[in-house]
């Protein structure tokens, strides 16, 4: 008899838990409405959310936030996928929704990841909003600290879209720094700096490559970078001496044996290969045809 009363309770436990289940299902449903009317809005003149915030259906989720989170990402991907089949230039509920999703799952790294790469993309393939992406992947990397790969997006966005190359360097370097981080986010960082004329930042950061490198080709690579900042360095120190030689001799020199004859140079200079360093009809030090310097690795 107690057995059968235990099994007795257990049955109406059960039922008891699945009422409660589907009624938590049930409550979702005037939300899902209210999804559907927010995005049926992409179809009138003025674009609307109706509930406008991800803390608020955070309250009214009743534990689901994880799951409605997923829904509205779903929509997120439905409403730019039809924006750009329709080549249209505005995407109004882009942003909105983006933060809805990610308010509702703070751990829900695609959104951050993706969200930025629709939000920064130029119009019509994007909302041309590179400023609103750096927004939502700030607020990804205060929620996922150690996932480098939202770092990898930023340094992305500022190296493409806003053309910020101290920035992109520092968004990768600090990525790099990551737990699980690709070894290229460092290589990445030290060749942006390059570009954007960080040559000190850009030096360190390879010969650390060059240091902890664990294998020949990575090695070699962060070599050829350095003799190649190396040699960009010497032939501005270089142009420098001829435009010196230029202004107090009144004509410009042909060679660099010139220099030497007229005491701006100890002995004729050499790049980090060993081969000679040229002057060109420019009046500039560039590289000789027989150098083994690759400057094409700064670019």
């Amino acid at each position: 008899m107690t057995s059968g009363g235990a099994v007795y309770r257990e049955i109406n436990v059960g039922r008891v838990c699945g009422l409660l289940l589907l009624m938590c299902f049930l409550a979702l449903v005037p939300l899902e409405q209210g999804i559907d009317q927010a995005l049926q809005a992409q179809s009138r003149s003025v674009e609307t959310l109706y509930i406008p915030s991800g803390n608020i259906l955070r309250r009214l989720s009743l534990g689901h936030e994880g799951l409605l989170a997923d829904i509205y990402w779903t929509r997120v991907v439905q409403y730019f996928g039809r924006k750009r089949l329709d080549r249209a230039t505005q995407f109004k509920l882009l942003g909105p929704l983006l933060r809805i999703t990610t308010d509702l799952d703070p751990q829900l790294v695609i959104a951050y990841r993706f969200g930025a790469v629709f939000l920064a993309e130029k119009a019509p393939g994007g909302a041309g909003q590179p400023q609103e992406a750096l927004q939502l992947l700030r607020r990804g990397i205060v929620a996922n600290p150690d996932y480098w790969r939202l770092w990898q997006e930023l340094g992305f966005i500022y190296y493409w879209d806003l053309k910020d190359y101290a920035s992109a360097a520092r968004a990768f370097q600090t990525g790099g720094a990551r737990p699980g981080a690709a070894i290229w986010m460092k290589a990445l960082a030290a060749t942006v700096a390059a570009r954007g004329g960080e040559i000190q930042t850009s030096r360190l950061l390879w010969s650390e490559i060059y240091r902890q490198a664990e294998g020949d080709s990575i090695r070699k690579s962060a070599l050829d970078h350095l003799l190649a900042l190396q040699a960009q360095e010497e032939m501005e120190q270089l142009d420098r001496l001829l435009l010196q030689y230029w202004q107090r001799k009144g004509y410009p020199a042909h060679s660099f044996r010139e220099l030497v004859t007229a005491g701006f140079l100890a002995a004729l200079p050499r790049d980090p290969s060993g081969a000679p360093y040229r002057v060109l009809t420019d009046g500039r030090a560039r590289l000789a045809p027989s150098s083994k310097v690759d400057l094409r690795l700064l670019h």
